[in-house]
């Protein structure tokens, strides 16, 4: 098949008599591409599985200690102790803590966290028994000896003002801007040595940070519980108003571009009325000229929406969307009405192909369970980490540094060898192959997830352009037409052409890691003072993102040329660019128009649903006021209602897309093989050829004798 249709890059396509479109006589193609993918998700399968045995979420919610047992569970010796008690705070500023979800440092469960500021040495000197006895109930549960004191079992006891979300933090407060603990600015560290507050300060932060991840995901969590009906609701509406819309489109697809163009310019302009009359009516208000910069970040986006600045910001960057649109509307007005011709075919196409609408749904479905997947094991990979104990001695031991268990420790040899051996928390890690390539696992998580996912979109748009092509290539339409266009075209990608679909989305998949790795080394150099460095690194940021986007037109155009010839990747993408060279002010005219009206669409969609969400849960509709339910932030569901509804307004649109897509390059082949003769028809329609072969868009003189 692939030398059938070698050809020289700019030659034009040559008149065939045996050519009826999408190639059924086809080969697989790029079969050691589809063996890696085999290979690939058999692995994936395994580590998921490996990370499901070693990792436990609840890590992620409920306090631990250091041996990984939950405290306040029931039936253990920690059903009394719902409380957790960090040994050295000041451990939890390293970066492991957002990483590993826990702090480096030697955690109990207490059944109340301490009201009186003590360390050992404090309580040790003093020899008064219930200093000692309330000191005991903070060290390690094998600390039986107070004369005996390793570095992992002593530390400050420092007071609290109350147990946050059943974890004991210290009682820090500014006085006139001076950061204290107590009355005092430094501390004992409960080794003899003075440490200033601030470090203190910083560990509690970041320990803090985790906190109030988790105290906000619970929030979350609350708000869909009681908003999950409403959501659904929202997305249904969502979808009810794109099928309308792509109905109406299929029979008025004139007078509904224009009627979209209007309601987008008046949507947009409603929403820069509110965002004035908001705005105005803060003016005054205490509090509500405080600068976002001056505010920083807040988990409670409600305090933005009590701000001017917010509203301002609102209202430019919707007067720039209103202006960038009235402009382009203005310079493409005539090719707004060649756009619309073609919308008009790719409308009697899908007309004869109506379950393709519903085909983004299994595209949908199978995007969801990738995400799902990654997810969870990236959930269960982060809690996999186990705490390691180590053998500490202060005189020379042969078993010193070696992995040890404090249920143990006391009856093992080692201490009979090494008295003045102890069994003290290490790190959190593991020390078999698993945990040493945790790290590794994440990052083959991610590639997986966006090779699968890319996969996935391949699937979907090489079968519809399959579907397609069947349409215009029928001469007699829809005669000439497969039974079930969809179906087959589904068929020949699987059974021929997911190798193909696997080695296209295994380069966008390595492009798309690399952009993470970058946007990761770009939040770490945030700190640094390099520039040369920085700079760099925006430059391939930059470089990337543009080699993303083309590697994305590539393979969508690659793969309408997999569908119609049955060639294998890399001779696809050669074809499809090449064609569309020759065809480079066809491409500039229609294709990135329709691109424009269809985002102008989605738009509409997105934004109607959208408004309608944001009155409904702010409670802003007098006749259902009582129904929208108690929130703790209501912009939860006003997000996913957004977001979703985007996402189903793409997916019916993204039909439309891919139609017009497949078309368009049917379009330049058909103009390339025939010239309109009897003995050399067209296929296009004589709707399309009529306002298609005017103008700019008629084909050249040298094109028409090629043959």
């Amino acid at each position: 098949v692939g030398k059938r249709f070698w050809r020289e890059p700019w030659t034009p396509q040559k008149y065939d008599p045996t050519f009826k479109g999408p190639i059924y006589d086809r080969g697989c193609t790029d079969i050691i591409c589809c063996v890696l993918l085999v290979l690939a998700i058999m692995g994936y399968v395994v580590v998921g599985i490996v990370a499901w045995t070693h990792g436990d979420p609840r890590k992620v919610i409920y306090p631990t200690d250091s041996r990984g047992q939950f405290c306040g569970q029931q039936g253990t010796p920690n059903e009394k102790k719902p409380f957790l008690f960090y040994f050295d705070i000041v451990k939890c500023a390293s970066p492991l803590v957002l990483l590993e979800f826990q702090c480096p440092t030697t955690q109990i469960c207490v059944s109340k966290c301490p009201d009186r500021y003590l360390t050992y040495l404090g309580a040790y000197s003093s020899r008064t028994p219930s200093e000692l006895e309330y000191y005991r109930q903070f060290c390690v549960p094998e600390f039986k000896n107070p004369q005996k004191v390793g570095r992992g079992e002593r530390g400050g006891v420092s007071p609290v003002l109350n147990s946050l979300a059943r974890r004991c933090f210290p009682a820090i407060r500014a006085k006139k801007g001076v950061i204290m603990v107590g009355n005092e600015t430094t501390y004992d560290d409960g080794r003899g040595r003075r440490r200033n507050v601030t470090e203190l300060l910083e560990g509690a932060k970041k320990a803090n940070v985790v906190l109030e991840t988790r105290q906000l995901a619970m929030k979350i969590f609350e708000d869909y519980t009681v908003s999950w009906y409403w959501i659904i609701i929202g997305l249904v509406i969502a979808m009810v108003a794109s099928l309308i819309f792509i109905v109406l489109l299929r029979f008025l697809a004139g007078i509904m571009v224009w009627v979209m163009i209007v309601m987008v310019i008046l949507v947009l302009g409603y929403g820069i009325f509110h965002c004035y009359l908001e705005y105005a009516k803060l003016k005054g208000e205490a509090g509500s000229d405080v600068s976002l910069k001056d505010l920083g970040f807040q988990t409670d986006l409600r305090v933005y929406l009590h701000l001017r600045q917010t509203w301002l910001a609102f209202m430019i960057i919707l007067c720039i969307v209103e202006v960038v649109i009235i402009l382009l509307l203005i310079f493409l007005r005539k090719r707004i009405l060649i756009a619309i011709a073609l919308i008009k075919e790719a409308s009697r196409a899908i007309g004869h192909i109506m379950m393709s609408l519903l085909f983004p749904l299994c595209t949908f479905f199978l995007l969801c369970l990738c995400i799902a997947y990654w997810a969870s094991t990236a959930v269960f990979l982060s809690t996999s980490n186990e705490a390691i104990y180590k053998v500490f001695n202060e005189t020379a031991c042969q078993f010193s540094g070696q992995t040890c268990k404090p249920e143990t420790f006391n009856t093992s040899n080692v201490t009979k060898l090494c008295p003045d051996a102890q069994c003290l928390f290490a790190f959190y890690g593991g020390e078999t192959a698993y945990h040493k390539y945790l790290i590794v696992l994440q990052f083959f998580n991610v590639f997986m997830f966006f090779w699968l996912a890319n996969f996935v979109i391949a699937l979907g748009q090489v079968t519809l352009a399959g579907a397609f092509a069947s349409y215009y290539w029928a001469f007699k339409k829809p005669d000439d037409m497969p039974a079930f266009p969809l179906f087959s075209a589904f068929g020949r990608a699987l059974r021929y052409h997911t190798g193909s679909l696997a080695f296209g989305s295994l380069i966008l998949a390595i492009v798309q890691v690399i952009r993470v790795t970058l946007e990761y080394l770009d939040h770490r150099l945030k700190a640094a003072d390099n520039k040369f460095a920085k700079f760099l690194l925006s430059c391939l940021k930059c470089c990337f993102w543009c080699l993303e986007k083309f590697i994305k037109f590539l393979n969508r155009n690659a793969y309408i040329m997999i569908a119609i010839y049955g060639t294998n990747f890399c001779t696809s993408a050669r074809n499809a660019f090449f064609l569309l060279m020759r065809n480079i002010i066809r491409v500039a005219v229609l294709d990135k128009v329709t691109d424009f009206l269809f985002f102008l669409g989605k738009l509409l969609i997105v934004g109607s649903v959208g408004i309608l969400a944001f009155f409904f849960f702010t409670q802003r509709i007098k006749l259902v006021q009582d129904t929208a339910p108690p929130l703790n932030y209501y912009w939860v569901p006003i997000l996913t209602v957004i977001v979703g509804s985007y996402l189903i307004a793409h997916g019916f649109f993204s039909v439309y897309g891919m139609c017009v897509d497949t078309l368009f390059l049917c379009f330049c082949e058909d103009l390339e093989r025939n010239d309109g003769s009897p003995e050399r028809p067209y296929y296009m329609s004589p709707e399309l050829s009529e306002i298609l072969l005017k103008g700019n868009l008629e084909p050249s003189k040298s094109t028409d004798s090629q043959g």
